[in-house]
């Protein structure tokens, strides 16, 4: 096999990495840093969830959090649910 016969399958493993290995690692990449995020949470802190409310963290447990979306209204969902947190600056 002569080294010319090679480069048609080295094209090919650098398009693979290319289209399927780099997207993957920053999803991954991108997941890790919205589970931080989410496991960081404080009560009082503003925040979005990724249906578009947005409300105040009133307390936490493992997996969900209360959310107070208005004067006296508290509603409960997955703490997954956390797309953001708002900036109190912006």
């Amino acid at each position: 096999m002569s080294p010319a016969d090679l480069i048609p399958l080295l094209l090919l493993a650098v398009v693979f990495f290319l289209l399927i290995i780099r997207p993957m690692r920053a999803r991954q990449k991108q997941y890790t840093e919205l589970r931080q995020m989410q496991d960081a949470l404080q009560p009082g802190a503003r925040v979005m969830i990724s249906s578009g409310i947005h409300g105040t963290v009133q307390s936490l447990a493992d997996e969900t959090i209360d959310l107070e979306v208005a004067p006296g209204v508290v509603i409960t969902v997955a703490r997954a649910a956390v797309a953001e947190v708002i900036d109190p600056q912006a």
